[in-house]
């Protein structure tokens, strides 16, 4: 095949857009393999679930793939359902899953793009140099060559809060991976479940438990006992983040504290902050992100990651009637027994200890995003190859402005590029929706500026 290839390692969301973006791009001598391991491409963990309660994080009016398009997905989904779709509706996560497989079906038949992407069902499992090129090996043997190779793989499988080698690790009564193919289907309905994390996993994980027909107790436990937020239907216009000379951010952080304290909602200032939060992050030394980090980081979640208003309801329902307890606090151990776990934890900000008894156990923690810890094969040998190398604060891999990985030897990976939520170390906020189409637009504007300053290679692969 004659012409530059551009390989990308996971067809979820980020790789999905990344695809459309260079299949619109009318570069005729670009061709595009997406590499996807799951059943389905354009849909990742995150829109392959068909729970009715799974619904997106984020209204239809700014769900669009096109960041010059915004009511794109909005428009798509009236003319889906016959009738004016509400930008400040949520819709089912698999509804999306559709609305980004018809965007490729769409964009792959396009006069412009045909011919010029293969989709490829196979997982990656390495990626090395041969020759001068990149060569992505395949789990049944195939290996390809490209010129250019985007790792677009996403969220990865939650943190261990129990070590894999501990004894616990493998207990009947522990879930790892709430996401794992039949996790929660040995849940029966009147079972005691402990959730470990009351973040948006726990939130997904309560909503599969009463699809099916779950009743029983649930405690979430978390360091800091923090919920997600709901969103509002309309909150105002965001106030917009001040720089000030010489102001530190926690300084930046407690006047716009205390201006949010001031408003009706205080969601006007927090998206203010929010709109600027790359600007904010890359303007940080690192000893101020590993403090954000810190003492930030669970306050920023619960208020940035909400809850659609109909999800937020029912969780207010199952604390009002008891079924639900979230409780801050430190675990201390989980101890197997006939039938079920028992937990022994600290409250937060008490000396004394409790225990409690669960038949159940569900890893609820957000994902890992340490690249040597990574359940992805391909990610950890490129990081044990120097290839690439965890960012400073090992939330994803090291990439320069432009998205090029950064080896073990500090040197940029040529034609090596990550995407979406495995560069959230130099940006942080890019792993949603809004975040992630503006980076895959950018770096497929800069992937098509690249080839054409190469000349084009025979491609065999």
């Amino acid at each position: 095949m004659s012409g530059r290839v551009v390989a990308i390692v996971g067809g979820g969301f980020s790789g999905a857009l990344l695809a459309l973006r260079l299949l619109r791009s009318r570069s005729e001598g670009l061709h595009v393999y997406l590499i996807e391991k799951g059943q389905a491409f354009g849909r990742g963990v995150a829109f392959s679930t068909r729970r009715p309660g799974h619904l997106l994080n984020v209204r239809a009016g700014n769900m669009s793939a096109y960041p010059d398009r915004p009511a794109h997905f909005q428009d798509w989904l009236a003319v889906q359902t016959g009738q004016p779709a509400d930008p400040f509706s949520f819709a089912p996560r698999w509804v999306y899953g559709d609305y980004l497989q018809a965007e490729l079906r769409c964009a792959a038949q396009s006069v412009e793009a045909a011919g010029r992407l293969t989709l490829v069902g196979d997982e990656a499992t390495e990626i090395v140099r041969a020759g001068g090129r990149l060569v992505v090996r395949l789990a049944l043997g195939r290996a390809m060559q490209a010129d250019t190779v985007v790792l677009a793989t996403g969220h990865g499988a939650p943190m261990q809060v129990v070590p894999r080698g501990a004894r616990f690790a493998s207990d009947p009564h522990y879930v790892p991976n709430p996401w794992a193919d039949g996790a929660l289907g040995r849940i029966k309905p009147d079972d005691r479940v402990l959730l470990l994390g009351s973040g948006l996993t726990a939130i997904d994980v309560i909503a599969s438990l009463d699809g099916a027909g779950h009743h029983g107790q649930i405690l979430a436990l978390s360091r800091h006992g923090l919920v997600p937020r709901r969103h509002a239907r309309s909150s105002g216009a965001p106030i917009a983040w001040e720089s000030r000379p010489g102001e530190t951010l926690s300084h930046a952080l407690l006047r716009y504290r205390a201006q949010a304290d001031r408003l009706t909602d205080w969601r006007r200032a927090f998206d203010g902050v929010r709109e600027q939060v790359q600007v904010i992050w890359l303007s940080l030394s690192e000893s101020e992100r590993r403090r954000a980090l810190r003492h930030l980081r669970p306050w920023w979640d619960a208020h940035r990651h909400r809850m659609a208003p109909e999800v937020a309801a029912r969780i207010d329902t199952h604390i009002a009637d008891g079924r639900l307890r979230v409780a801050a606090g430190r675990m201390l151990s989980l101890r197997a027994e006939v039938g079920g776990v028992t937990v022994t934890w600290r409250p937060r900000a008490h000396t004394s200890v409790r225990a409690d008894r669960t038949e159940w156990v569900v890893n609820c923690t957000g994902p890992e995003g340490d690249p040597r810890r990574s359940d992805n094969g391909v990610v950890r040998k490129l990081v044990e190859s120097g290839l690439a190398r965890p960012d400073a604060l090992g939330l994803g891999l090291d990439v320069d402005g432009d998205g090029r990985l950064i080896g073990a030897d500090g040197a940029v990976a040529t034609g090596l590029y990550g995407l979406g939520p495995l560069t959230r170390g130099a940006l942080w906020e890019v792993t949603a929706v809004p975040d992630i189409r503006i980076q895959a637009q950018r770096l497929a504007a800069h992937i098509v500026t690249e080839a054409a300053r190469t000349p084009q290679s025979a491609i065999a692969s």
